[in-house]
């Protein structure tokens, strides 16, 4: 056994120096998965502890033998305030954040501008008496207030509550009862949605006053004060020490199925999805980032941002999709990197070839999420823009689980393997693993899983079993590892005992001509318990007998709809799932 070896690395840009040492061999395995990943981004992430808790130690075949292999000194970033910092040490001068309003508006920020922004926000959270641990609740479309909002809330220990920006007043005031805020910050149009007695603060004079520190902070940097100019009423407050177990930002899910729960999302769970994100899809600070998602919700937020973040990319983001501005943004931006929904990829899927060619052409990645993306999207986005999309599985409870690989086959259909942190295992209702190809309850453990729902002790506790988190998804692995979604446990049908999962038949419908959209719920049945029931999208051309004939060429009877009700439209939340519980009742007087 050698002693006394060590090795060090210093990063292209002189960046954090890692001091190896010694140590048993076994602690390879867990150490060589991520090297490759630390090596080309030790500017933006800083040094990595090789330890048991960095990554799951899954064997590595290596076709070496060394006794022992080295520990790194440092820690690495393990809050977002952390990530942040690193990207201001590194990156300060460089582009930070691109935005473009709906209204045709621009502002491009470098990191060193954007910090004296989110320093101003901080004087503006504090002089409304905003300290560590109390809420923000933040009712905002994409903006550049919304990124330093969240920014200075993590900089105070100030847990974020994003809200969909689309919530009225049934919405809002269970969660507004629920979080308990300390500050509301909106819209000034938005104002009348909330209590009079509400403390809420429009997003208009936060950008008034925020915009006069900032501006008194820079002068003073541009005189070499470190105070300012202009010294705020109240001065800037220290940041807080905020650790892995902080919360950082609490998500409310959906809601479909009953009220609303508050996932609280840690420093700890935002740092990890971050990490798996930046590791599996290649993403350095080199690649430029069009932010389309709302930020509101956890795609948007917890994965887009955080990864920004996390490698110090520049970043354009946008208020909401466009349809007819994307070409702009493409061709004015040139991004490498985008996430996406299925509704996106479907009007991307409207432009012309040759438009579609051009812009796949400096791209690098495009990623789905949020909700099943059809097995023809993916064959003619393939062939329009050159692109495979990369298809992945999360929630808001666990951010990241599940992705496609970014090298070797993106399954159409599937949602790929999990992240290396996480483990991921299909069961049945007692808690047994099922066989490979077999349909059952997917369940997931690792960093990136949230550690409780809001004041709802109750509810996390059914929400995990011996550790792990039931995600309420029905799935099934394949013998060479892909995973498949199978819909929600929730939605699964049972007609005459037996059990059938709507995306079977809604994928089966997708592929008829002229069929565009499919929702499959069950419906009561005095004899059979439930049927399948149909809302389907589709051309006037479609009849329904051809659909039914297409079902019983390629289904068992028991899953045949009984009946095919055309709708204008799915509803659908704002990230693109079809909300079911919203679509009309079926008349079985009215079929035939």
């Amino acid at each position: 056994m050698i002693q006394g070896l060590a090795l060090s690395y210093e990063g292209s840009g002189g960046g954090a120096v890692h001091t190896i040492r010694i140590i048993p061999e076994r602690r390879l395995r867990s150490l060589t998965g991520g090297l490759s990943g630390i090596c080309g981004r030790a500017r933006r992430l800083g040094p990595v502890r090789a330890d048991a808790d960095w990554h799951e130690q899954r064997p590595v075949p290596l076709g070496l033998h060394l006794p022992q292999i080295v520990a790194v000194t440092h820690s690495p970033p393990n809050t977002l305030t952390a990530l942040f910092h690193g990207a201001l040490t590194s990156a300060s001068a460089q582009p930070a954040l691109v935005y473009t309003g709906a209204d045709g508006g621009r502002i491009e920020l470098t990191f060193a501008a954007l910090q004296r922004r989110v320093d101003a926000t901080a004087v503006v959270l504090a002089s409304h008496g905003l300290r560590a641990g109390d809420r923000c609740v933040l009712h905002l479309a994409n903006c550049v207030e919304f990124v330093e909002l969240f920014l200075a809330c993590l900089r105070g220990g100030i847990i974020c509550v994003p809200v969909n920006v689309l919530y009225r007043d049934r919405e809002l005031s269970h969660i507004v009862s629920d979080a308990e805020p300390t500050l509301i910050v909106t819209a000034a149009e938005h104002r009348p949605l909330f209590a009079a007695d509400a403390t809420v603060l429009t997003v208009e004079a936060l950008r008034d006053a925020a915009a006069g520190i900032a501006a008194g902070i820079a002068a003073g940097i541009a005189s070499g004060s470190a105070a300012g100019a202009s010294e705020p009423a109240i001065p800037l407050p220290p940041p807080v020490d905020a650790s892995p177990e902080t919360p950082a930002v609490i998500i409310y899910t959906s809601g479909t199925t009953g009220r609303a729960k508050g996932a609280v999302l840690t420093h700890g769970n935002l740092v990890a999805n971050a990490r798996h994100i930046v590791d599996a899809w290649r993403i350095t600070g080199a690649d430029r980032y069009l932010a389309v998602l709302p930020l509101f919700h956890v795609h948007g937020l917890g994965n887009g941002l955080c990864a920004w973040l996390a490698t110090g990319c520049t970043m354009m983001l946008v208020e909401r999709f466009d349809h007819a501005r994307v070409v702009e943004w493409f061709t004015a931006f040139r991004p490498t990197v985008m996430f996406g929904v299925p509704t996106i990829y479907v009007r991307l899927l409207e432009l012309p070839s040759d438009t579609a060619a051009r812009m796949g052409q400096g791209m690098r990645l495009f990623v789905s999420g949020s909700a099943p993306l059809p097995a023809h999207v993916h064959t003619q986005f393939l062939a329009r823009y050159g692109h495979t999309i990369l298809e992945r599985y999360g929630m808001s409870e666990t951010l990241m689980n599940i992705g496609n690989p970014y090298d070797g086959e993106r399954r159409p259909g599937a949602v790929g393997f999990p992240f290396r942190e996480v483990d991921a295992r299909i069961v049945d209702e007692s808690g047994a693993t099922v066989p490979a190809g077999a349909v059952g309850q997917l369940e997931v453990r690792g960093p990136n899983v949230f550690r409780e729902y809001w004041r709802n002790p109750d509810a996390t506790a059914k929400a995990f079993r011996d550790g792990w988190f039931r995600t309420g998804d029905m799935a099934e692995c394949s013998a060479d590892g892909y995973y498949t979604l199978r819909g929600r446990s929730s939605d699964l049908i049972i007609s005459g005992g037996f059990n059938l999962y709507p995306r079977e038949i809604e994928e089966l419908l997708l592929d008829a001509p002229g069929v565009h959209e499919v929702a499959v719920i069950g419906a009561t049945d005095p004899r059979r318990g439930e049927v399948p029931i149909a809302y389907i999208v589709a051309d006037a051309a479609v009849r329904d007998e051809e659909l039914r004939a297409l079902c019983a060429a390629q289904l068992a009877s028991f899953k045949l709809p009984r009946a095919f009700i055309r709708v204008p439209t799915l509803p659908r939340t704002a990230l693109g799932k079809v909300q079911r519980h919203l679509l009309p009742p079926w008349n079985p007087g009215a079929v035939s």
